[in-house]
């Protein structure tokens, strides 16, 4: 559904920052199905460990912060004037490690929208395995807010 292109176009991350690759499903105001394609180039595993490359667990989360913050562009009025900020991270749980090789399917769904605050439930599998799991709220913040 969402290239690359497109998603460059709504996120602010960059290499090697950027940790969705793909977009396959998207009901605005709803829920969101991205994938990550982990490789043995990314440069975590360097250091996150030499030994037995795991990709960090925080950055998992990241992911599916980004597959939510894509989710949140197409929900609300105007997206291009805001910015998606992560604010909390409630009973996140890493079952499995993720290695190179895996492709991350990234599941996020909004539970609640108030205000300027977004309630998110979300997920990553390997092979219909659920890695990672956890609720994130994020913060909409006006752009002119932060530059002014």
């Amino acid at each position: 559904m969402l290239d690359i292109e497109k998603i460059l176009r709504i996120l602010p991350h960059r290499y090697p920052f950027l940790l969705v690759d793909r977009v396959l499903a998207l009901e605005a105001g709803k829920s969101i199905v991205a994938i990550k394609n982990v490789s043995f180039n990314e440069p975590f595993f360097q250091g996150h460990f030499p030994q037995m490359r795991v990709m960090p667990g925080v950055l998992v989360v990241e992911a599916i912060a980004q597959a939510g913050g894509i989710l949140l562009f197409h929900s609300i009025p105007d997206p291009e004037s805001k910015l998606v900020f992560l604010s909390k991270i409630n009973n996140a749980k890493f079952r499995k490690p993720v290695v190179p090789g895996d492709q991350m399917r990234l599941e996020a769904e909004i539970l609640k929208f108030k205000g300027r605050f977004c309630h998110v439930q979300g997920r990553a599998l390997v092979e219909q395995e659920v890695v990672t799991e956890g609720d994130i709220m994020a913060s909409l913040m006006n752009l002119e807010d932060l530059n002014g």
